[in-house]
């Protein structure tokens, strides 16, 4: 568990003992380091064109912090991908791990609409970030 400790010079975070939550912080930092080199694209305003690449990787990133964070899922994907988590982390800024994840998450639209609903996208950006990171036309069955 992350604690916060407040002292009067700062705000330190306590090292947590679980494995994931390390994972997900080293992750995110990666993911921000990235983020702070280019603009921020906007993934949630209503797309007239296809999703460029750019926003489709932020749109992966997001997943899998998000898939990182859902103790029920995680083991779902690790099962399914053979990635273990020192990979999730050395993967994570490439495309074609992040179109495994985006694939994973989109053959379940439960799970689609629980990432939509946390990150405040529209329920056809996940496939449409897919279609983007792996070049593939999708058929609509």
């Amino acid at each position: 568990m992350i604690r916060f400790v407040d002292t009067p010079s700062s705000i330190n975070i306590v090292p947590c003992t679980a494995p994931v939550l390390r994972l997900l912080l080293s992750i995110l930092v990666k993911v921000f380091m990235r983020l702070v080199n280019k603009p921020f694209p906007n993934v949630t305003a209503p797309m007239a064109m296809p999703i460029s690449a750019d926003a489709a990787e932020t749109i992966a990133l997001k997943a899998l912090v998000w898939l990182l964070g859902n103790d029920d899922l995680l083991p779902v994907f690790l099962g399914s991908t053979g990635a273990d988590p020192a990979e999730m982390k050395e993967r994570a800024t490439e495309r074609a791990f992040l179109a495994s994840v985006l694939e994973f998450l989109t053959m379940d639209d439960v799970w689609v609409v629980a990432f939509c609903d946390a990150e405040g996208l529209a329920y056809d950006y996940p496939m449409q970030a897919l279609t983007a990171l792996a070049g593939a036309k999708v058929h609509w069955t």
